[in-house]
């Protein structure tokens, strides 16, 4: 937990949800198996109190579910006890997630009096076909319409994205990227498509409707992705979905899931732009590739699968990694020994 921010989730999985999304089985997803009430709150801030570090801003995060879909009165419920904890200094601000098609002038005017500071929406994808063979039940336009409704509210937006759904393929990926990118968010979550448990997607795999995105397909997919968001300086705040007990014991029985996916995905974009600064390399080459400072690494790949790859691709002599806390770009060519 980071000293600068720190987040309390509160799952209200399946709340509001009038859509069942093929790939969604959020009590695996989140671990929680009910919804939380507003007395859950209370308790999420209590028990925090004692562990958050000091000096940080300090988030209740309402995630699962879509929270403005729910009766009014049950988020007034919930919202009424944050509002509560953020009155007494308690918590510095909370943030929820929820559907695009949930929002509205009425919605968000009770989240302001609420205190809302955060808005993330589940845009998925903005592939028209490939939301309804999702079965979410809206369009890219009800993004694009959502996502200006929340940023001239005066909300923080985050979108959150997916790759692999059925019907994707990397180009519409891409697509996507980009149209989230014209929206503008203060943050993008991208979670490569996993197959859970006890959802539609999972039937329609084991009887051959889907094809699987592996870990392999989301790493190729992002790595192209992130490098987009990063130029537009959109940051990419989580890659991949955040393990959990019972998803790691079994309930993701197939797709991208995988505990250290983000840094799988920031090993490859490096690994492409090595790529591109060896191209020109004569064969037998000794070379050595400076890194930023932390990156020695993600550089190196797991298992020194990148030091491979390109010692065998390029027929280098040597491959060597060192960092540099003065570089300016992620990746620089320093020595080149024939």
């Amino acid at each position: 937990m980071s000293a600068r921010e720190s987040i309390l989730p509160v799952f209200v999985p399946h709340l509001g949800c009038p859509h069942a999304c093929v790939f969604c089985n959020q009590r695996r997803i989140s671990g929680a198996q009910r919804a939380a009430t507003a007395e859950d709150v209370r308790n999420t801030i209590t028990k925090a109190a004692a562990f958050l570090p000091r000096g940080g801003k300090r988030q209740l995060a309402f995630y699962g579910g879509s929270f403005t879909a729910i009766p009014a009165p049950e988020q007034e419920a919930l919202l009424a006890a944050a509002k509560e904890a953020l009155d007494r200094g308690e918590i510095d601000a909370v943030r929820l997630s929820t559907r695009p098609d949930a929002i509205d002038g009425a919605v968000l005017d009770r989240l302001r009096r609420c205190r809302v500071e955060t808005v993330e929406l589940g845009a998925q994808s903005m592939d028209d076909e490939v939301l309804r063979l999702s079965g979410r039940g809206h369009t890219a336009a009800d993004v694009e319409r959502a996502a200006r409704l929340v940023k001239s509210a005066g909300f923080r937006l985050i979108l959150q994205m997916m790759t692999g759904l059925p019907g994707d393929t990397p180009e519409k990926d891409l697509d996507s990227a980009r149209r989230i990118i014209a929206l503008r968010p203060d943050g993008v979550r991208i979670y490569p498509t996993v197959i859970v448990r006890d959802t539609e997607l999972c039937d329609m795999w084991r009887r051959g409707a889907y094809r699987e995105h592996s870990v392999e397909d989301a790493v190729e997919t992002c790595a192209r992705l992130l490098p987009l968001f990063e130029a537009a300086g959109v940051p990419v705040i989580r890659l991949g979905l955040n393990p959990t007990e019972e998803l790691s014991a079994g309930a993701a029985v197939g797709g991208a899931y995988h505990p250290a996916l983000g840094e799988l995905v920031k090993s490859r974009v490096l690994l492409n732009r090595a790529r591109a600064l060896l191209k020109d390399v004569p064969p037998g080459s000794r070379v050595t590739l400076e890194v930023g400072k932390g990156r020695r690494s993600q550089m190196t790949g797991q298992h020194r699968e990148n030091i491979r790859k390109l010692t065998e691709e390029f027929s280098l002599a040597s491959l060597e990694i060192c960092e540099n806390a003065e570089i300016k770009a992620e990746i620089a060519m320093i020595i080149i020994e024939k």
